[in-house]
């Protein structure tokens, strides 16, 4: 009689605990239904519930599909809305998911269910209608299977008295070595010059094409309209000015007749005002033209439609000020260049985060009135031996406990269905030295680096992910390697260069000598079994980079509580995210193959043990020189 959320931290994952894990849920379940307690019943009733923007509006796409010419700038744009269209006829949720892929993603806005534009029980198509089919079913569900970005985002919202899951008992996340970042994520700010124009292009492109352009037909007082088309042009310069004055990183320079090279990185915003907020008055103004436009359009659809586009600048306009102003109390802010020479080519940023999210997660979610289990393979910082006392064991959770703000909470460290003994071999390469440069820029280090990973791709004969800790030693290997694997016939596949996340892991799947060289997100939520992944090579042990902004307000926090900041936020994180690299080669019980770490700090420094204790009981390293493999003497003999 109890309703229960489970959280993931991906979609792929909610998939297969509806498509394979509930149906067993289901059939086991089902010979004691008689036995439930006071005659309710034991059916498991479960939906999978995505955010809003999955969606797809009939009414949108119908409006869209009116209007093509004139609200799109290009043929692309039409073609995708082409695609969209002839999708709509035969899909069944009508969500992303099963969408084919389009050459304009950002067309996608101008179909998806949107709450500022939902016209509710007055829309024609509210009984057909995807979106509030979806809510319909969840309201009836007792079992919601969800992603962490909607349970965060739903979190959010209800410490502000708004939220869009129903009222539920338990919940349960999975994958919880993830929460601190996306819960972060939830409970900041950030603002793009990349959505800012995706909103004013949506109004008013540079050729006339665009909502307005539209509105400018149908309206009353065309004259008005055309006073809101100046003002998206105002927004638009005063959101460039903006974006121009932000601080950049280190190596940024001006180039021949000005034209500013600017360095990917993040640069630190430490006070309050440090750059002019144009950005805010320009869109207030903006969002109160828009909201004041309804009263002269003949139809309710374009009402909900500018009240949609009116909030969307309200919102921009507060986010800047917030981010400018620094009112988001006990965070971090920082701007965020993706590089780039011309304003087209660059992607820029301003964010801030909490620099804790555990004060947070206390009073918004483990003080209320639900139970939660938080579950993942990566919750302790290294294993847990048979006889050890419990108050010693619990240390092993300190980490996540003191982060996610769940002190006192029970813990519990199961064994693994896995024999890592016999799976997995265990090398450690001690013949790139990073702490004397290994990984610097343009280092001789990195074609050592490189010499050594073809090394050990030799063994296995590919079938490999090689995970790196920085994009610009990835790219300088993948450079290095492309001809060797090139010469053996393995496809070599990069993050970054190579297509999507997605697309890469089937490409790799595709071709079992396949190389992929993957950093942050391949570290941890993939799955491939079989023979097809053998091999993983971990370049170096991953700490957060120490220029990072967040990770700096971190540190400078612990230390004025007088701690270590090293000790007690730097290795555990790194440790977590070392188990999460070394978890990705053993997948079920049939996977065999071998981890290879090439640092050789594992060994040499004293927090190296830390990580070994991290290992599955089992797991003996093999120490590997440049001309030598040979038996580790034993890990008591370990040069600490």
């Amino acid at each position: 009689g109890e309703t229960v959320v489970v959280a993931t931290n991906t979609i792929a994952l909610q998939e297969q605990l509806v498509t394979k894990d509930v149906p067993l849920l289901r059939e086991t379940l089902e010979p004691f239904a008689e036995l439930a307690p006071d005659g309710l019943p034991r059916e498991v009733r479960p939906v999978l519930v995505k955010g809003r923007g999955n969606y797809m509006s009939i009414r949108r796409l119908k409006l869209a599909s009116q209007r093509q010419d004139r609200l799109f700038a290009d043929p692309a744009a039409r073609r995708s809305l082409h695609v969209i269209e002839e999708w709509a006829y035969e899909t069944e949720d009508g969500t992303l998911s099963t969408l084919p892929p389009i050459e304009r993603p950002g067309v996608w806005d101008r179909v998806q269910s949107d709450s500022g534009n939902c016209m509710g029980r007055r829309c024609p198509h509210y009984e057909s209608c995807f979106y509030q089919s979806a809510r319909r079913e969840m309201e009836n569900a007792n079992l919601l299977i969800c992603n962490h970005a909607l349970f965060f985002s739903d979190l959010a919202l209800r410490a502000q008295d708004v939220g869009f899951l129903p009222k539920y008992d338990h919940v349960i996340l999975d994958e919880a070595h993830g929460v601190e970042d996306v819960a972060s994520e939830h409970f900041g700010v950030s603002l793009t010059e990349g959505r800012i124009q995706h909103l004013l292009s949506t109004l008013h492109a540079r050729n006339g094409k665009g909502y307005l352009a539209h509105a400018m037909l149908l309206s009353t007082e065309p004259d008005r309209v055309q006073k809101a088309i100046v003002l998206v042009e105002q927004a638009g310069a005063a959101a460039r000015a903006f974006f121009d004055s932000l601080p950049k990183p280190e190596g940024s320079n001006t180039g021949v007749f000005g034209a500013a090279s600017v360095a990917p990185g993040t640069v630190r915003v430490r006070e309050a005002g440090t750059v002019a907020n144009t950005i805010t008055p320009a869109f207030r103004e903006l969002s109160l033209r828009l909201a004041g436009l309804k009263d002269i359009m003949p139809g309710d659809a374009d009402r909900f439609e500018l009240n949609a586009y009116s909030q969307r600048a309200a919102m921009v306009a507060d986010a800047a000020e917030a981010l400018v102003s620094q009112t988001v109390p006990k965070s971090v802010y920082w701007v965020e260049h993706g590089g780039g020479e011309t304003s087209r080519q660059r992607s820029v940023g301003m964010a801030c985060a909490p620099i804790e999210v555990g004060p947070l997660l206390k009073e918004h979610l483990f003080r209320q009135d639900y139970s939660v289990v938080l579950t993942s393979a990566t919750l302790a910082t290294r294993r847990i031996k048979d006889d050890e006392p419990t108050e010693t064991a619990e240390t092993a959770f300190a980490h996540t406990l003191a982060r996610l703000g769940c002190e006192g909470a029970k813990t519990l460290q199961l064994g693994s269905p896995f024999d890592y003994a016999r799976q997995v071999e265990f090398y450690i390469d001690t013949t790139v030295d990073h702490a004397r440069g290994g990984n610097a820029r343009n280092s001789p280090g990195r074609g050592k680096l490189a010499e050594r990973i073809l090394h050990h791709l030799e063994a296995t004969e590919g079938g490999a992910f090689v995970l790196f800790t920085s994009f610009a030693t990835l790219n300088s290997v993948a450079s290095a390697l492309a001809g060797p694997l090139a010469h053996r016939g393995w496809p070599l596949l990069a993050q970054g260069r190579d297509g999507s996340r997605t697309l890469i892991l089937q490409r790799f799947r595709e071709n079992e000598h396949s190389v992929l060289l993957g950093a942050a997100s391949f570290w941890q939520g993939v799955d491939v079994r079989g023979r097809g992944l053998r091999n993983v090579i971990i370049t170096k042990l991953p700490f957060d980079p120490p220029d990072r902004p967040l990770t700096q307000a971190r540190c400078e926090l612990i230390e004025e509580r007088g701690g270590n900041p090293f000790m007690e936020d730097s290795i555990p994180r790194a440790v977590i995210r070392f188990k999460q690299g070394f978890g990705r080669l053993i997948r079920s019980q049939e996977d065999s193959g071998r981890v290879v770490v090439m640092d050789s700090r594992i060994l040499t420094a004293r927090y190296g043990r830390l990580f070994l204790q991290a290992l599955p009981e089992g797991v003996e390293p093999r120490v590997v020189g440049a001309e030598e493999e040979r038996p580790d003497p034993g890990m008591d003999d370990l040069p600490f």
